[in-house]
């Protein structure tokens, strides 16, 4: 079996390690680093469960080897909360009751984290078109949208104090 090394930062911290070559990124993640937050659902890169960011851009862990991330900023849904405090997306998905089962809400943070991330003050629409790519067979999204534009909001009235 061929293995690599690799070196990468998962929730700020620093791992390195070494690592099958064909060991999927969400295996790395679950198995090898025992973060069960990223959620394997269909592995085919079609539900968005395992939806993680890598260098802020959302991509499937289950369709990216964990060698591909050699070198990279991971954030994964663990990364989120700070201690005790839950990010403000955290907050409005269980304010605004966007999860049930929850099994695709790891995947659906993720997401919604990089669109707000690049763009503060979505619109229904593009809050609809980020999360395309996630399957939820609960809610009906609707109050998945509105658990978005909630965070959207609660993050945009926090930054004039973040920043001073």
């Amino acid at each position: 079996m061929t293995t690599h090394a690799v070196s990468l930062t998962v929730n700020d911290r620093q791992r390195e390690t070494t690592v099958p070559a064909r060991l999927l990124l969400s295996d790395f993640l679950r198995h090898t680093l025992g973060m069960p937050g990223t959620h394997v659902g269909c592995e085919h890169g079609v539900c968005g469960a395992c939806t993680v960011l890598m260098d802020g851009r959302a991509v499937r862990s289950c369709l990216t080897f964990a060698v591909q991330a050699d070198g990279s900023r991971l954030t994964t849904v663990e990364g989120l909360a700070s201690g005790a405090q839950l990010h403000p997306l955290q907050e409005a998905f269980w304010e605004e009751h966007g999860l049930q089962c929850g099994f695709c809400t790891p995947g659906m943070l993720m997401a919604a984290h990089e669109l707000l991330s690049r763009n503060p003050d979505p619109s229904d629409d593009e809050i609809r078109e980020a999360i395309s790519g996630n399957l939820c067979r609960c809610t009906g999204y609707i109050y998945i949208v509105n658990a978005i534009r909630s965070a959207a909001a609660k993050l945009r009235a926090a930054a004039p104090a973040s920043a001073a």
